[in-house]
């Protein structure tokens, strides 16, 4: 049995972003000090989390109860376990490099409403990390909706008709899902009479009968519909038209990766992986998983948009985890666990690129972009470190997480779903490198309107071509994180077990199949 350790601890992580929130508002006539309080708040967090890793690293859990008797079997409290902290690490680690990219993105940028956004990034981790450290699925239902109503309005921050339609959208999809989700958590209260995440889950086949306990998992699916699967993802790519940094967020932070975090709850400690492997659900859920992986990549093959080429990108490496966790094998899961923080790294690394490149050159579509390779090389270089991660290829972190990923649908026994791996796996190289050899080996206009001088036509000359990167001194604000996070995306397939993540994916795995 896990031994629980009780402490503040998790309580102070949720309660870091919460406070910045209102001394956000506080001073929102006072940028300087508005934009530190995000930053202190950021390593306060991360530092808080970071410190139950050893803890979590020898089997125990460490638990916050704030709210106990709601019902018979239900508290509304915290539970810090192996899994749920990989990804509030991840959250909390990323919020701090989003948020020095965000100050010099939205000054260049000169962007409306600087104080709301900050403010609902603050909620956004409140709500993230919560979902994170969440004891049962009722207190992991109300972080979840805190997330999916503070991020509303990051997407529609521009106020176009574009960006209020993608707003809406964004809106209609997960408010929706929450409903199924409720009405999922109501169904299985009532047949255990308890909502806790177990080791092995709390559901069985003498819990009710198997049509019923399919079409439970359903709804549990339809309920985190964050985790943007085919056929309910068009909301993801819409959402694109948000500022490059909320972007980042969705993608690689939050909404998205809440929603796969959900499911594998759901899979690992709601049903457990007898209960489905005897339900037949994870062939289903592999094969859905499978579905999105290719289909998304095809999608992402024949957008010009570099910001939508990146979301069905995203769609598709989300159901990687998905795919990880249904072959119900300990290398898969173990894939999929580790796929949540490296996908994350990698990912935000090429939506800062692109944030960077929108801010310095003004350019978004990636036929515009034949030569930025050469007046912008080092965010370059990091996009092709992310894109070469995202393929699976060594030394980039994706490769590790792949790697068990392969290995998961070997032990498994199912061979089919390793070719779909390799598959979706070169679907990725074919969206990726033709934008790197556009950036490095394709020519530059020899004439380009620079944001800088609007209104003006200014000669480029390809073999003295400017360093947009270092001609301002508000871009090193964006160029460090996208540097970092680069820098780290390597790091990770040399070093898996930074910040205790390849660590805690195995504890997490021993206490769910009993051991690798």
């Amino acid at each position: 049995m896990t031994l629980t350790v009780e402490s503040i601890k998790p309580a102070l992580a949720l309660a870091c972003p919460l406070l910045a929130a209102l001394l956000i508002l506080l001073s929102s006539r006072r940028p300087n000090l508005r934009e530190s309080w995000t930053l202190i708040a950021g390593l306060f967090q991360f530092a808080i989390i970071l410190s139950m890793g050893p803890v979590i690293l020898l089997g125990k859990t460490v638990a916050f109860p704030f709210l106990t008797g709601v019902l018979p079997g239900v508290d509304f409290g915290l539970k810090v376990d192996a899994f749920g902290l990989i990804f509030a690490i991840t959250s909390s680690f990323l919020w701090i490099l989003v948020s020095v990219f965000s100050i010099g993105y939205m000054r260049t940028l000169k962007e409306h409403a600087q104080t709301r956004y900050y403010f609902c990034f603050a909620l956004a981790i409140f709500g993230a990390v919560g979902v994170a450290l969440s004891k049962n699925l009722m207190t992991l239902f109300i972080f979840y909706e805190i997330l999916t109503i503070s991020t509303y309005p990051l997407v529609a921050h521009e106020e176009s008709p574009e960006a209020l339609f993608a707003g809406r959208k964004y809106l209609a999809y997960l408010l929706t899902s929450g409903v199924f989700l409720l009405a999922a958590i109501a169904l299985d209260y009532s047949i255990t009479g308890t909502t806790d995440f177990n080791p092995g889950g709390h559901l069985t086949l003498a819990s009710a009968s198997r049509p019923f306990l399919m079409i439970l998992f359903l709804l549990f699916l339809l309920g985190f519909m964050k985790a943007a699967y085919i056929p309910f993802h068009s909301w993801l790519p819409a959402a694109m038209v948000a500022p490059t940094p909320v972007s980042a967020l969705l993608h690689a932070v939050a909404v998205v990766k809440a929603g796969v975090f959900g499911v594998v709850r759901i899979v690992c400690y709601v049903y457990g992986t007898n209960t489905m492997q005897e339900l037949g659900l994870g062939v289903m859920l592999a094969s859905l998983a499978a579905v999105t992986m290719i289909g998304a990549s095809l999608f992402a093959i024949a957008q010009d948009n570099l910001k939508k080429r990146l979301a069905y990108s995203t769609i598709s490496q989300l159901s990687y985890i998905l795919f990880g966790v249904a072959l119900l094998s300990p290398m898969g899961v173990t894939g999929a666990m580790l796929h949540i923080p490296l996908h994350g790294f990698m990912k935000i690394t090429l939506f800062l690129c692109a944030g960077f490149i929108l801010a310095a050159s003004g350019k978004k579509n990636i036929s515009e972009m034949a030569g930025i390779g050469r007046t912008m090389p080092v965010t370059m270089l990091a996009f092709t470190i992310g894109a070469l991660g995202m393929c699976g290829a060594p030394p980039v972190a994706g490769f590790i997480s792949k790697w068990y990923l392969g290995l998961g649908a070997i032990q498994s026994g199912q061979m089919i779903f390793l070719a779909i791996l390799l598959i979706a796996s070169l679907l990725d190289v074919v969206y990726f490198f033709p934008l790197i050899r556009t950036a490095f080996f394709e020519t530059m206009p020899s004439q380009e309107l620079l944001p800088g001088d609007r209104g003006k036509t200014v000669p480029v000359f390809p073999g003295k071509p400017q360093r947009l990167e270092a001609s301002r001194s508000i871009y090193f604000l964006m160029f460090l994180p996208l540097s970092i996070t680069a820098l780290l995306s390597m790091l990770f397939c040399l070093f898996p077990n930074l910040f205790y993540i390849l660590g805690l994916a195995r504890v997490a795995v021993r206490d769910i199949l009993g051991g690798l």
